[in-house]
């Protein structure tokens, strides 16, 4: 049994007991079993501390293979049984995907609640989701989940934290209600979020007309990405030490070094096997990388299983079907090297001098930021076309729509009263010039 950190939890909280199962033969070249089961673990523990849940124990659970009924092998069932009942454990967390009939047989076995990762992270999203959208695309997630299931799985939790739960409270009666109502409900919320993408989508199309390229953030739960974009947007966005501390998401416009105005992203951060409900729901969500002219994949350098992150994150874009131009549109920021040894560190920031594309920073300490904004100028500078253009120069809303959208590099007016320009466009501002010269 490995002992849990303290976080701060109220003795009301629910105890909770965290239990990481592990293949001992697996290959951990690949998949899930890729990472140390203790770092894993870890990771569970962090999970279950960011909805604040008094987390009474830690147990590995070393697994010769999955057996149907409970998962875990008879031995180890028994044993977490006593530990349950001897720390007074009410909920037991499996960090893995468990059958309605594992979890039925669990819970019998260990006479408390039972969820597994997908339950425990639905239960994260629906505490931290604020606007409506994202209330929405939690409950058709959790909905979708509970298809199979048709029990209430978080009322204990609703119970102890007040009503905070993701259906509601105890006064829903979604889940307990037949297969048909079940379905009804989930209907009903999908076309609500059908209206949602609609306006999202509208308001994408006003962004373009502005026009300003979209830089979006992504990368692992807890990276650093909320703290970056406060950094470089200086705003003020929920940003703390815990999975999942971001859910919705957050735009906000900055200027670049050059002048040019982009809009900045900040979306949900990425984990290891995030359920496939949630992949589908959050859709709307991660439509914003979809239209990014930038993607910005913000590492935490500093974690050991770095490595391990950056695969699931890259798992995630290729499911959205970004895998194809992640290459040409992605920047890799390698954050929280304040948090390094000063010999890798070191290291970082030398090979950062040899090549434009390594890119550490500290969001928390401001280092390497400069640096980064001026990488983003030069990507979005790569789309740009560089035209000579001829103006009157008493053409006043002409010259100051150009200043406006492109980049002014040069400008000589001479006796006539002509303005030549030497200016950097996108494509799209490219046409919309032709038709405003056209048009006079």
């Amino acid at each position: 049994m490995r002992g849990a950190p303290e976080n701060g939890t109220a003795s009301a909280a629910t105890r909770a007991l965290v239990v990481q199962p592990f293949l001992k033969r697996a290959a951990r070249s690949e998949g899930p079993d890729a990472r140390a089961p203790e770092g894993r673990l870890d990771e569970a523990v962090g999970l279950a501390a960011a909805i604040r849940l008094d987390v009474a124990g830690a147990v590995l659970a070393p697994l010769t293979g999955r057996r149907p009924s409970t998962l875990l092998g008879k031995g180890k069932v028994e044993q977490i049984a006593a530990d349950v009942a001897e720390r007074h454990v009410d909920l037991v967390i499996v960090d893995a995907a468990l059958t309605p009939v594992q979890q039925r047989n669990l819970e019998k076995a260990w006479s408390c609640k039972v969820i597994d990762r997908t339950g425990l992270i639905l239960e994260i999203f629906g505490a931290r989701a604020r606007t409506r959208e994202g209330a929405l695309q939690v409950e058709l997630a959790a909905l979708e989940y509970q298809r199979g299931r048709l029990v209430r799985s978080w009322t204990h939790l609703e119970r102890q934290r007040g009503g905070a739960g993701f259906l509601g409270g105890p006064g829903e009666t979604q889940l307990e209600a037949d297969r048909r109502a079940l379905g009804e409900r989930i209907l009903k919320i999908k076309n609500e979020l059908d209206a949602v993408v609609r306006t999202r989508k509208l308001h994408r199309a006003q962004r373009k007309k502005a026009p300003h390229p979209v830089v979006a953030l992504v990368g692992y739960t807890n990276a650093g990405k909320s703290t970056l974009f406060n950094r470089l947007a200086g705003s003020e966005v929920f940003a703390a030490n815990l999975l999942f501390a971001t859910l919705d998401p957050t735009m906000r416009g900055i200027t670049l070094p050059s002048g040019r105005r982009i809009i900045l992203s900040d979306t949900v951060g990425f984990i290891s096997d995030l359920p496939h409900e949630l992949v589908a729901a959050f859709r709307a969500t991660l439509e914003e990388v979809l239209e990014a002219s930038v993607i910005v994949h913000v590492r935490d350098v500093s974690h050991p299983d770095a490595a391990a992150q950056d695969q699931d994150v890259h798992d995630v874009l290729k499911s959205l079907g970004i895998d194809d131009r992640a290459s040409a549109d992605m920047l890799e920021v390698l954050n929280k090297i304040d948090r390094l040894p000063e010999t890798l560190r070191g290291d970082l920031l030398r090979r950062a001098e040899r090549d434009a594309d390594v890119l550490p920073v500290s969001a928390l300490t401001g280092e390497g930021v400069e640096r980064l904004l001026a990488r983003f100028d030069q990507k979005l500078g790569t789309a740009r076309r560089v035209l000579d253009v001829e103006i009157e120069a008493g053409d006043g809303a002409t010259l100051a729509w150009l200043y406006r959208h492109g980049e002014v590099l040069a400008r000589r007016d001479d006796d006539r009263g002509i303005a030549h320009l030497r200016v950097g466009l996108d494509p799209a501002d490219v046409g919309r010039l032709e038709k405003r010269l056209g048009a006079r």
